[in-house]
């Protein structure tokens, strides 16, 4: 494994993180990560040289789960090995039905919930605490003050922030700036060599900023592996998989400019004698305007070793210009989502 310094702080991370969100979670009655393959999984990644691991308040069936396991785990490890990221935002429902203060980036939510994930995790401090989402009924100074006392209480090193408009990023950022707050050092948007358009002013702003990007579904919830194909009637997808058992799938991910991407990267593996995922990760990997740290959320142990194996891959230039440049056909049109 190889580290790399997460933007402008002082913390050094493996070039993949683990990604917990399947940890305990139902869909559709099925648990897509029991807690025997959770802590297989985290001891795979630890002994592969992993020590970024993310997770959030509300991953798991109750909410919590996910924070739970990686803590009874932890109990076995040095804590100081790790980076360990959480969040907070969304409705909390682990303690029942949430309350009218159990959402949102208000202080009486945050304050609850940091004390939760920190005796769910085991531990008295977080390395990373994103904001999960931007709170639109909530006065962005406060969010940010309270954050900043977190941090300067040592319960959390940085903050960062997940997905939003990238003028609400920037409204934060001088937020921070002018009161002489702590600010967002690492971000985590949806990003992947399908979907970057979409996201280029908030990915604009990071480089501007040296802030390190934590891309979520790098792979496009398994798209960008290679193991869809694509039929008349939309696509074939493996039995279990996240194309057979998540209804939002279709919609998410397939798109006439995700296969020709797809196209693209499985045509490059070839070259470089790698698997797709491994291509797909390696083109996030050398982002080239800022630091770059992929969040795998591997089922099996198999699936994060092929994963692993994108710490070795090399793409030339040529190569990461041509995955790049499958967004758009002959006339530099960029290709739709749907058909």
């Amino acid at each position: 494994m190889e580290y790399t310094q997460l933007g402008s702080t002082g913390t050094s991370v493996s070039q993949l993180c683990l990604g917990t969100w399947r940890f305990g979670r139902d869909t559709d009655g099925t648990v897509e990560t029991s807690k025997e393959e959770a802590h297989e999984l985290l001891d795979a990644a630890a002994e592969r040289g992993i020590n970024f691991i993310d997770t959030a308040n509300v991953y798991g069936t109750p909410n919590g789960k996910s924070e739970q396991w990686i803590g009874e785990w932890l109990e076995d490890q040095k804590r100081d090995d790790f980076v360990l990221a959480s969040k907070v935002y969304f409705p909390y429902d682990g303690d029942g039905e949430p309350g009218p203060n159990d959402s949102g980036l208000g202080r009486k939510h945050i304050r609850s919930q940091i004390e939760g994930t920190l005796d769910r995790l085991g531990t008295d401090y977080l390395d990373l605490y994103y904001i999960h989402r931007f709170d639109d009924d909530t006065r962005i100074e406060e969010t940010l003050r309270t954050l900043n006392d977190l941090v300067r209480e040592g319960k959390v090193h940085y903050i960062g922030a997940s997905t939003m408009a990238a003028w609400k990023l920037t409204k934060a950022l001088w937020k921070s700036d002018v009161e002489g707050l702590e600010w967002f050092d690492v971000t985590q948007p949806l990003f992947h060599a399908a979907y970057r358009d979409d996201v280029v002013d908030y990915l604009d702003v990071c480089a501007d900023q040296d802030i390190a990007v934590c891309p979520y579904s790098p792979l496009a919830g398994g798209f960008l592996t290679g193991k869809y194909e694509r039929t008349d009637d939309g696509i074939d997808a493996p039995e279990g998989s996240r194309g057979d058992i998540d209804p939002r799938f279709d919609n998410f991910y397939v798109s006439d400019r995700g296969w020709q991407v797809l196209d693209e990267i499985r045509a490059v593996a070839e070259e470089v004698d790698a698997t797709p995922a491994q291509v797909s990760l390696r083109w996030l990997m050398d982002q080239e305007k800022f630091t770059c740290v992929p969040i795998v959320g591997a089922r099996t142990v198999d699936q994060l070793d092929e994963n692993v194996g994108a710490v070795d891959v090399s793409l030339s230039d040529d190569q990461h210009d041509r995955i790049s440049e499958a967004r758009y056909d002959e006339e530099g049109k960029r290709w739709g989502h749907r058909d």
